[in-house]
């Protein structure tokens, strides 16, 4: 595993047990503790000098020790459809993605919009997948939980800044999803902490029942999560309904086969009571035969799932492409008339590359040729 040690670390992620420890070091009483975790949660505070209630010399001193945020905007891209795509440089000059997708609602305005967060949780990924754009470039390493953090907070300062600061308790964004770069489930113990951070009290308060962990289907830590106390929701990247098929397209398959992968989402289901998604992304003359829509069928009914379909967002060097709309709803009914619940996602982000990694895969090729001439 490559591992990545800041020069200073961050309070991002930490918790009030820990920060405690931190601000008992350096002699300063605990009552210290609160103020410090609402300054970096609550009033979302982008430099210790904000923290005007903290002594000066703890201010000082946490400037001295301690990055406030890991992250910083590099690059922000703005859709047609109003989604918006983040491009986060971190300290190794690493680039990750986050992007902001909203739904708007007849009648209603863009302001209130429901919108989510698609979150990374690696700098690019190791499985693979034929289709992504996010492993093309390789997996360099896992991010730190500060890092997976910091999303949610740059998320937060893109939109106060653009409705003029808001008031601090009220978070731009009504859902999280471990969907972005990377597998999350490959960076466990970051993302359960990013996890916490964003669901408790002391940290962001966000509900647990709108967060979504997406994996390609790692049946281990599936199993582990199933335990988890966090009401999380789970989402499986299947993508093919039978072996051959998604081997084909996810070499994960050839570990974690569907007989091992569905028992371990169905035992997740059965332990935490909650319906679980199958994400199917639609690609034309490889996963969209309507045989396949027969397996996937059957999957969905005996995990009593929904299953999301989602048309191919082509990608720039790779050579698949969208089955037509008349196919897409050919497969889809074949789902309806089995009474198996299912959605059509609709195309987001097209003309700002929103498909994971592929605005980090450009930028990264525009730095080579930089650097080269």
């Amino acid at each position: 595993m490559v591992r990545f040690t800041p020069s200073q670390p961050s309070l991002l992620g930490e918790t009030p047990e820990t920060v405690g420890r931190l601000v008992a070091s350096s002699g300063q009483p605990p009552f210290r503790t609160k103020q410090l975790m609402e300054w970096l949660y609550k009033r979302r505070a982008v430099d210790f000098a904000e923290m005007t209630n903290l002594s000066a010399d703890l201010r000082e001193w946490l400037g001295a020790n301690f990055r406030l945020n890991p992250a910083r905007l590099v690059l922000l891209k703005r859709a047609s459809d109003i989604t918006e795509k983040l491009l986060l440089e971190l300290e190794d000059r690493s680039l990750v993605e986050t992007v902001l997708i909203r739904y708007p609602q007849r009648g209603v305005g863009v302001e209130t919009a429901r919108s989510t967060i698609c979150v990374s949780s690696q700098v690019g990924c190791a499985y693979g997948c034929r289709f992504c754009a996010s492993g093309l470039d390789g997996w360099k390493r896992n991010l730190t939980a500060a890092e997976i953090v910091a999303q949610f907070l740059h998320i937060c300062y893109v939109e106060e800044k653009r409705r003029g600061r808001p008031p601090k308790d009220a978070l731009p964004f009504d859902n999280v999803v471990f969907m972005g770069m990377g597998e999350p489930l490959a960076n466990y113990d970051s993302v359960m902490t990013a996890i916490r951070a964003l669901n408790a009290p002391w940290g962001l308060g966000f509900g647990a029942r709108r967060i979504t962990v997406s994996t390609s289907g790692l049946v281990p830590e599936i199993l582990r999560l199933a335990d988890e106390p966090v009401q999380f929701r789970l989402a499986v990247s299947l993508h093919g309904a039978t072996n051959d098929v998604r081997t084909q397209i996810m070499p994960v398959n050839r570990k974690y086969p569907l007989e091992s992968l569905v028992p371990a989402v169905k035992t997740f289901a059965e332990r935490r009571g909650r319906m679980v998604t199958l994400e199917y992304i639609l690609i034309e003359d490889v996963n969209d035969a309507f045989a396949q829509a027969e397996a996937l069928t059957g999957i969905a009914r005996e995990l009593r799932a929904h299953v999301n379909l989602i048309p191919y967002n082509r990608v720039e060097g790779l050579p698949w492409k969208r089955p037509n709309l008349q196919r897409q709803e050919a497969f889809a009914r074949i789902l309806r008339d089995a009474a198996v619940p299912h959605t059509i996602r609709k195309e987001k982000g097209h003309d700002i590359d929103a498909a994971c990694g592929q605005l980090r895969l450009r930028t990264e090729k525009d730095r080579l040729r930089f650097n080269h001439h």
